[in-house]
């Protein structure tokens, strides 16, 4: 993370608001902190491999569960399909 970075800019004599701040704004992107952050403005943490593991067993299980309504003629996977979206 960039926490630990530190932009520092001081003002010139003549040197107006927006001028300073468009200094600053061509500082941070030089060091490039505009770009970090973007790539982590939708960071998501890592899953671990237990769950993973876990979420995979259940989808697993549920997937079983299906193919097995339909060969016992409980569900019928054509129907399922052509209902997608439409209620």
């Amino acid at each position: 993370m960039t926490a630990g970075t530190r932009i520092e800019v001081a003002r010139g004599k003549n040197e107006s608001s927006t001028a300073l701040i468009r200094r600053f704004t061509r500082r941070a992107q030089g060091l490039g902190l505009v770009r970090e952050i973007r790539n982590n403005r939708y960071w998501q943490r890592t899953v671990s491999k237990n769950v993973e593991h876990k979420r995979a067993l259940i989808t697993k299980s549920r997937r079983e569960n299906y193919n097995e309504l339909v060969k016992l003629g409980k569900i019928d996977p054509a129907a399922k399909k052509n209902a997608r979206g439409k209620k």
